[in-house]
C-alpha cells in the first residue's frame, strides 16, 4: 500500500537556530523511522551552482541580484531532480529541508525583482507540505551570530529581513502554502518542543503513530 510522503521546510533568520533544530528534529524522527527520513539544505553544495552561491554568500565574489536568483533557482531545480524527488517517491518517506523557496522570496525580491518574479523563476518547484518559520528578534539573532567566523552577505539587514520574511509568508499563504510561525527566541529544547508540537498535526498517519 502506498504511503504518503512528507516534505517539511524549516526557515528563519540566520541565528534563528533552524539548522540545529533541523538536525535535532531529524534525529528525533530517524530514531523511530530510520532510512525513511532525510535531512538536507539549500543552497545544496553538491548541486549545480552550489559552490558559486556559497562564494557569493561569503562575499568572495560580487554578482547581481538577478544572477543570484537564477543561480538559486538552478540549484533548487537540480537538488529537487536528483535528491529530494527521487527520495519522495510515494513509499512513505520524509524530507526535512533547511531553507527553501521562502528564503529566495526574502533575499531575491529586491533590485527590481518582485516576489512573483522569483516564483516564476522557480516554476515547477515542489511545494512543501508544511513550512515552519522559526522567528527570532533581530537582537537575538545578533547575539547568536557573534561567534560566526565569516560574516555573510545579508547579516547587516536583520530588521528588514525579518519584515521581508513576514511579507513572504503572507505571499505564499495567499497561494495556498501552509506555514506556521514558531517563537524561536528560547532555548534549543524549548524551540524543539514547539517545533514538534506545530508539526505533529500535519504529519501522515505512519509518522504520528510513533512520532
Amino acid at each position: 500500500m502506498t504511503q504518503t510522503d512528507f516534505f517539511l521546510v524549516l526557515e528563519g533568520l540566520d541565528g534563528s537556530g533552524k539548522s540545529e533544530i533541523s538536525r535535532r528534529l531529524h534525529t528525533h524522527l530517524a530514531d523511530k523511522h530510520g532510512s525513511r527520513m532525510m535531512l538536507t539544505y539549500q543552497p545544496y553544495d553538491p548541486s549545480v551552482a552550489g559552490e558559486y552561491l556559497r562564494q557569493a554568500l561569503r562575499k568572495e565574489i560580487t554578482v547581481s541580484n538577478r544572477t543570484l536568483a537564477l543561480a538559486y533557482a538552478l540549484n533548487r531545480a537540480d537538488h529537487l531532480d536528483r535528491v529530494i524527488n527521487p527520495f519522495l517517491k510515494g513509499d512513505g518517506c520524509m524530507v526535512i529541508c533547511d531553507r527553501y523557496l521562502l528564503s529566495s522570496l526574502v533575499y531575491q525580491s529586491r533590485d527590481g525583482m518582485s516576489m512573483q518574479d522569483v516564483i516564476d523563476l522557480n516554476a515547477g518547484a515542489r511545494r512543501p507540505d508544511l513550512t515552519l518559520f522559526l522567528d527570532v528578534l533581530p537582537e537575538t539573532s545578533r547575539q547568536r551570530l557573534q561567534g560566526r567566523a565569516v560574516k555573510e552577505l545579508f547579516d547587516d539587514e536583520l530588521e528588514e529581513t525579518r519584515h521581508q520574511y513576514f511579507e513572504a509568508v503572507r505571499f505564499l499563504e495567499g497561494r495556498g502554502d501552509i506555514i506556521r510561525v514558531i517563537d524561536a527566541n528560547g532555548g534549543v529544547e524549548q524551540v524543539l518542543d514547539a517545533t514538534i508540537a506545530a508539526l505533529t498535526p500535519y504529519l501522515p498517519t505512519w509518522l504520528t503513530e510513533s512520532a
